[in-house]
C-alpha cells in the first residue's frame, strides 16, 4: 500500500504538490508539520503538510521526502483555513501566504555552496580572470556561497562563470540546508552538591584563605542565593562580585561550582505589575456595556470614540474579561511606533501575559512568540502586534481588537498576499466564534457604512477623558500671509506666536509635515533642470543630513551635485519642503530649545521608535517634527499645540480616498493636542482655507464628511457600493506593457463591459526600471464575487500562455484600499 502527502511549498505556484512516504511516516505525519522535500533538480525546501492520503498523482511520479523537520505540527488547522481563505479572496497562491505567515526561521531552504575540487590537477593559466578570482578565494576558505561570489567578481550574473568552472572540473557544487532558529541558552551556576552540608562548606572556606578573590566570589554567590528565588546566571555573578569569568572557570575546574544551561526566551518582561487600577468614568462605562450588549447579536462592533476619550481603558476591561474566560486576545495596531508606547502601558496591567509580534523583532524572537502562542502559554494570552500578527497559531481566540481600524497600513501592498488585516481579522474571529472591536476616532467609510446598515454593532464615545475639551482648530490662510510678508520661512506669524506661547508655558509642540527629507525637488535657476532618479519617474529628494539626493521608491542615491548636471550652472535652488527643512528652520528660530524629528530616516533601528518616543515623553524634546507616524494614537500628556505645515499636499492627491484620508489624518494629528486639563490648540496652514474638508476638520464634523463622501462614492460607483480589483502590468519595456495591458483591458471589457476602467499609466509610471499600467475592475453589489474572480483567473491564465507577453508581470490587488 503506498502513502502520499500533499504539501504547500513557499513558492508562488498555484497548487499543492504530492510526495511519497512510507507507512510509519504516514502514521507519524500530521497536517501542519514541515518536511524537507526536493523540488526541481536540486533545490530543497521546507514544505508544509496539508493532507496524508493514498492517492498517487496522475501526471507525475511522486518523489520521496528528504526528512521530517517537526515532531509536532507548527501550523494549526485554523491557520490552514485562514490561508486558504486569503489565497482565494486576495487571488494569490498558498505558497505566497505561507511565506508571509511563517517566521523566516521556519522557511528552511537550501543554499548552493561552491567547493574546491581537490581530486583533479589542472593548469591555472587556462583560467580567465573572473574564474581565477574564485579559484584564488577557494585557496583561503573551504567554501563559497553565491552572494560571496557576486561580491568577489563584482557581477550579479555569476552562474555562467560557475558553469565554466564546473566544466573545467575546478569546483564542485552542492546544496547546503540550513535551519535558522537557534534557541537562546543561558549559563547558570550553583554550588557543588558536595558542599551543601555545613561541615564541608566550612572546610572549603578555610582552604581558600590563600585565594581571596575566589573566596569573595563564593561569598557573593551565597548572598545572591539568599535573595534570589530564580537560578543564578554566570553573567550576574560576574557583575555582582566584580570578578572575571576566568575566576569562575577556575572554581568550576576545582569542582567547587558547577555550571548548567537552560533554554530561555529572548523577550522577557521585568517590570512591576500595577494591576487593574484605573477606574472607568461613566461615559466609558456606558460604552463598555453597550459593546457587550452589541455582542449578543453581532460579532463585530465599531467603537467610534473621539481622540483621547480613553478607548484603550475600555479595551483593557474587555481584555480582562477574555483572560478570565481563559481566552487569547489579539490587539492589532497599524504602526510599530504605536506598539512601543502601548506595550509599556499594557504591561502595567498584564505583565508576563503580554507577547509582542512585529517585523522589527529578530527571526529568533518571532519564533519564540510563535511557539508561545501555539502552546497556549500563559505568557502569550494577550498578543499585541502589527498586521502580520493575524498569522499567529492561535489556539483559543476570544477577542480581536483592531485599533485605528481606518489606517491604510493594515493593507499589505507588496509582496503578495495583498491582504487587509482588518478584514482578515474578522474572518479569523469568525472561525473561533470570537468577538471583534474596531476602534477609531475617524472610522473608514466602509466600516461606518456597515455599522449604519446594521451589519456591525455601533458604539459612540463623544467625551474626552476627564472632560477635557476637544482642541481648538484654526485654519491659517498662508496665501494671504505670503502676500502680506507675514511668513518666516515656512512658518506663519500665527504659528510662530503659538509655538512661542506653548514653550513659554513649558509645554510641548508637534509639527506635522507628511514628507521626509529636506526638499523634494532641486532645480537649476538657469536652465530649470532637476535631477531625476535613473530607475523611477520621480525627482530625487534632497536629504541634508547626509548631503545626498535620494529616491524614496527604489533607494537610489547620489552625492548632492555642486553644479547643474545639464548646464553646469552653480545656481541651484530647492523647491518644496520636508521634515528635515522644518527641523533646520526651527533650530535657527528656537536655538535654545531641543528639536526632535520622527520619520523613516530617524527610526531605522530596532529601538528607533522607542528612543524618540521616550525622550519626547520625558520632556527631553520641546518641539517634535514628524510625518504621519506621529498621528496614530500616540499619547503625549504635555502637548498643547499641534501645527500642520501644509494641508494642501494631502488634499490634492489623485485618489478617490484623498479627502477621506486627509480628514482622518488631520483629525488624528489634531487629537495629539491638549490631552490633559488645558484645552489644546491646532493650527492648519493652507492656501485654500475654504476647502470643504478643512472646514469639516475645523469643527470636528465626521458625520458631515461621511455624508458628502458617501454621496460621491455612490455617484461614481466606488466602495462601499462597488468592490474594486486593481490589475497592474509591469515590465521594463514600455511598448510590451502597453500591448499586454491593452489586451487584458479588451478581454475584461468583453465580460464586465463598462465596469472596467483603463488601462491607464499612474502618475508615477516607472518604478525600479519597470513601467506600470493599471486596470480597475468595479464589481457591483449584485454581482457574484466568486464568479468574477474565476473569470479574472481564467483571463490571467490565458494571458500567461501568450508568447509575446512573456515577462510581463501581472499583479492583482483585491480591495485596493
Amino acid at each position: 500500500m503506498s502513502y502520499f502527502i500533499n504539501v504547500i511549498l513557499p513558492i508562488p505556484l498555484d497548487k499543492e504538490f504530492t510526495y511519497c512516504i512510507n507507512k510509519s511516516e504516514a502514521i507519524f505525519l500530521k497536517p501542519g508539520m514541515r518536511v524537507a522535500v526536493q523540488f526541481g533538480k536540486s533545490k530543497v525546501y521546507a514544505a508544509l503538510v496539508t493532507t496524508v492520503h493514498q492517492n498517487a498523482p496522475l501526471i507525475y511520479e511522486a518523489k520521496e521526502i528528504e526528512h521530517i523537520l517537526d515532531e509536532t505540527p507548527i501550523v494549526t488547522q485554523y491557520q490552514l483555513k485562514l490561508w486558504s481563505w486569503i489565497s482565494n479572496y486576495y487571488l494569490c497562491t498558498k505558497g505566497e501566504v505561507m511565506r508571509a505567515a511563517l517566521p523566516g526561521a521556519f522557511l528552511l531552504e537550501s543554499e548552493t555552496i561552491i567547493l574546491k575540487n581537490d581530486k583533479v590537477e589542472f593548469d591555472e593559466s587556462l583560467l580567465k580572470d573572473d574564474e581565477f578570482l574564485i579559484y584564488e578565494a577557494l585557496q583561503y576558505q573551504s567554501l563559497l556561497r553565491i552572494q560571496e561570489i557576486m561580491n568577489i567578481i563584482g557581477k550579479k550574473n555569476v552562474l555562467p562563470v560557475i558553469k565554466r568552472l564546473i566544466e573545467k572540473k575546478v569546483i564542485t557544487v552542492q546544496e547546503e540546508i540550513y535551519e535558522q532558529y537557534k534557541p537562546k541558552i543561558v549559563r547558570y551556576i550553583r554550588l557543588n552538591s558536595e558542599y551543601t552540608k555545613e561541615d564541608s562548606l566550612r572546610t572549603l572556606l578555610d582552604t581558600m584563605t590563600r585565594a581571596p578573590k575566589q573566596r569573595e566570589v563564593l561569598m557573593h554567590l551565597f548572598t545572591l542565593q539568599a535573595k534570589a528565588t530564580k537560578p543564578i546566571k554566570v553573567s550576574e555573578l560576574v557583575e555582582v562580585s566584580k570578578s572575571s569569568s576566568s575566576i569562575i572557570r577556575t572554581l568550576i575546574d576545582k569542582n567547587v561550582l558547577e555550571e548548567y544551561h537552560l533554554q530561555t526566551d529572548r523577550v522577557q518582561f521585568s517590570g512591576d505589575i500595577k494591576g487593574y487600577t484605573k477606574q472607568l468614568n461613566e461615559y466609558q462605562d456606558n460604552a463598555l456595556q453597550e459593546i457587550k450588549d452589541s455582542f449578543k447579536d453581532k460579532s463585530v462592533c465599531l467603537f467610534h470614540g473621539v481622540t483621547s476619550s480613553g478607548k484603550t481603558e475600555v479595551y483593557v476591561k474587555l481584555i480582562e474579561e477574555a483572560i478570565l474566560e481563559n481566552k487569547q486576545v489579539l490587539y492589532l495596531l497599524p504602526e510599530i511606533a504605536l506598539t512601543t508606547q502601548l506595550i509599556s502601558r499594557l504591561q502595567e496591567y498584564f505583565g508576563e501575559k503580554l507577547t509582542v509580534y512585529h517585523s522589527k523583532y529578530s527571526v529568533n524572537e518571532r519564533v519564540e512568540a510563535w511557539n508561545n502562542v501555539k502552546e497556549g502559554k500563559a505568557k502569550a494570552q494577550v498578543i499585541i502586534g502589527a498586521r502580520s500578527a493575524i498569522f499567529l497559531p492561535f489556539v483559543d481566540l476570544g477577542l480581536i481588537i483592531v485599533d485605528e481600524e481606518h489606517e491604510n497600513t493594515f493593507k499589505q501592498y507588496d509582496p503578495a498576499p495583498r491582504y487587509h488585516a482588518r478584514d482578515s481579522a474578522i474572518v479569523l474571529a469568525n472561525m473561533f466564534s470570537a468577538r471583534v472591536v474596531l476602534g477609531s476616532a475617524t472610522p473608514a467609510l466602509e466600516t461606518y457604512y456597515n455599522a449604519q446598515q446594521g451589519k456591525y454593532g455601533y458604539v459612540k464615545l463623544t467625551r474626552r477623558y476627564g472632560n477635557v475639551l476637544m482642541p481648538d482648530i484654526n485654519l491659517v490662510d498662508i496665501k494671504t500671509k505670503y502676500r502680506k510678508k507675514e511668513m518666516t520661512g515656512h512658518f506663519s506669524d500665527t504659528l510662530l506666536a503659538g509655538i512661542h506661547e506653548a514653550l513659554r508655558e513649558g509645554e510641548q509642540v508637534i509639527l506635522f509635515q507628511n514628507r521626509r527629507g529636506y526638499s523634494p525637488v532641486i532645480e537649476c535657476n538657469t536652465c530649470g533642470h532637476s535631477p531625476q532618479c535613473p530607475n523611477c519617474d520621480v525627482s530625487l529628494t534632497f536629504h541634508n543630513y547626509k548631503n545626498q539626493l535620494r529616491c524614496h521608491y527604489c533607494g537610489y542615491h547620489m552625492a548632492m551635485p555642486q553644479k547643474c548636471m545639464a548646464c553646469e550652472s552653480v545656481d541651484l535652488t530647492t523647491k518644496g519642503f520636508g521634515t528635515e527643512q522644518i527641523e533646520k528652520e526651527l533650530k535657527e528660530l528656537f536655538p535654545d530649545h531641543r528639536i526632535g524629528r520622527m520619520d523613516q530616516d530617524t527610526t531605522r533601528g530596532k529601538h528607533g521608535y522607542e528612543k524618540i518616543i521616550n525622550s519626547f515623553e520625558q520632556g527631553d524634546i520641546d518641539i517634535m517634527v514628524g510625518t504621519q507616524m506621529l498621528s496614530k494614537g500616540l499619547d503625549f500628556r504635555n502637548v498643547s499645540l499641534v501645527g500642520i505645515m501644509n494641508a494642501d499636499n494631502l488634499l490634492n492627491f489623485p485618489d478617490f480616498r484623498a479627502h477621506e484620508r486627509s480628514f482622518q489624518l488631520m483629525q488624528q494629528v489634531a487629537g495629539r493636542a491638549g490631552r490633559t486639563k488645558k484645552r489644546g490648540k491646532v493650527l492648519i496652514q493652507t492656501f485654500n482655507p475654504f476647502h470643504q474638508i478643512l472646514q469639516q476638520v475645523s469643527i470636528n464634523d465626521y458625520t458631515g464628511m461621511y455624508k458628502d463622501q458617501i454621496e460621491e462614492r455612490h455617484q461614481y460607483k466606488y466602495p462601499p457600493f462597488y468592490k474594486l480589483i486593481k490589475i497592474t502590468g509591469k515590465h521594463k519595456d514600455y511598448n510590451k506593457v502597453n500591448e499586454a495591458t491593452n489586451w487584458l483591458g479588451r478581454s475584461f471589457r468583453n465580460v464586465f463591459k463598462e465596469n472596467v476602467l483603463g488601462p491607464e499609466f499612474p502618475p508615477i509610471s516607472r518604478i525600479r526600471n519597470q513601467y506600470h499600467k493599471n486596470l480597475i475592475i468595479k464589481i457591483p453589489q449584485g454581482q457574484s464575487l466568486g464568479k468574477t474572480k474565476e473569470v479574472i483567473k481564467k483571463i490571467h491564465s490565458s494571458f500567461k500562455s501568450i508568447k509575446e507577453f512573456s515577462g510581463v508581470r501581472v499583479v492583482i490587488n483585491v480591495d485596493n484600499y
